[in-house]
């Protein structure tokens, strides 16, 4: 089996929140998703799994986070060109996302963050190899 990266988050409302990442681009997994939970989908080894908070609570020891006003984690998705990060991003700000903070331009990279519904962080950016500094 090839190895996957499977992201857990506690959301509150799982429709509002499947649209939201659908705007971003994943797909859903029917197989694995119910009233629930949603698998979602980003490519053949990464997925995000949004599940209610009862859900989340079966699998976890620990409180679920305010992520509305901590962060606990930031996840960053690649994409191959920053008119699709800027396509995505519109994407999901219409869908209900909000962008806390402006665009970063390193250079050889380019990044714009959106939080979900419940606070989630995610990083959208574009990375030129070519452009990278050598030192």
């Amino acid at each position: 089996m090839a190895k996957q990266v499977f992201i857990n988050l506690a959301v509150k409302n799982l429709q509002k929140s499947m649209d939201f990442y659908t705007a971003l681009g994943f797909t859903n997994n029917p197989q694995f998703s119910d009233d629930t939970a949603k698998c979602m989908v980003w490519s053949e080894s990464i997925f995000v799994m949004i599940l209610n908070h009862e859900k989340f609570l079966s699998f976890a020891t620990k409180p679920i986070a305010d992520t509305k006003s901590n962060v606990a984690a930031l996840f960053s998705l690649s994409l191959n060109s920053l008119d699709e990060v800027n396509n995505v991003m519109t994407k999901g700000l219409n869908a209900g996302g909000t962008e806390p903070t402006e665009m970063k331009d390193y250079g050889f990279m380019q990044q714009r963050t959106i939080e979900d519904f419940d606070g989630h962080t995610w990083e959208l950016f574009y990375m030129d190899m070519n452009s990278m500094p050598t030192e």
